[in-house]
């Protein structure tokens, strides 16, 4: 490593352990995850708005990401059309499904055009690792919300019974509460990596 290299790494590590000092390793450790997941809080938040947009539904107020809770939202009028609730609700989980599936692709067809990483030039790793990373936040932020949950929910009682048909939303509600509860198990990650598996696959990767 040239003189260069080693004092931005000294200068990074320094900044890092008084950080750690000052906040503490458990808030330091969160504030790093959220700031690497800001990728995915972003594009989760676009597909929302996204799809009020889509659907015709007006655009209150939109916040891609904070560090505060939540770390993004988008607040919109009330949608007239179950199914309005519904596409703004879901939109996320394809969207980042999508542009996550997307970023690994381009990660596997990296990986099997190089003979090794440690021969590839720093240009190829440093696209590789770019890629890796939004494709892991990104796909880790796929799924929605509780409150899309509570959304779809609360829509889903309201109009049953004059449209029945709001009731085939209900199992769709249950995963997304489902989903969220596995998160804690790292279910988030695990859908990224079956993402990554996925690209590699359709690249013809291993």
């Amino acid at each position: 490593m040239n003189p260069g290299g080693t004092c931005v790494l000294a200068a990074v590590v320094a900044v890092t352990a008084l950080a750690a000092v000052v906040l503490g390793f458990e808030a330091l450790l969160g504030l790093l995850l959220r700031l690497l997941a800001a990728p995915g809080v972003v594009v989760h938040e676009l597909a929302h708005e996204a799809a009020c947009r889509l659907v015709g539904v007006p655009v209150l107020e939109v916040k891609y990401f904070g560090l505060g809770d939540p770390p993004g939202y988008v607040r919109h009028g009330q949608p007239d059309r179950y199914r309005e609730s519904f596409v703004i609700s879901v939109a996320p989980f394809l969207v980042n499904t999508v542009v996550a599936f997307g970023c690994f692709v381009g990660l596997a067809t990296i990986v099997a055009g190089v003979d090794g990483i440690g021969d590839a030039p720093r240009s190829t790793v440093a696209a590789a690792a770019v890629l890796g990373w939004l494709g892991l936040a990104i796909g880790t932020q796929a799924f929605p919300s509780t409150g899309d949950a509570r959304t779809l929910w609360n829509r889903s009682r309201a109009e049953w019974r004059r449209s029945p048909s709001v009731l085939v939303g209900v199992p769709i509600v249950a995963v997304i509460y489902l989903a969220n509860l596995l998160s804690r198990l790292w279910a988030d990650v695990a859908y990224a990596a079956a993402l990554f598996v996925a690209a590699a696959w359709t690249v013809g990767l291993g």
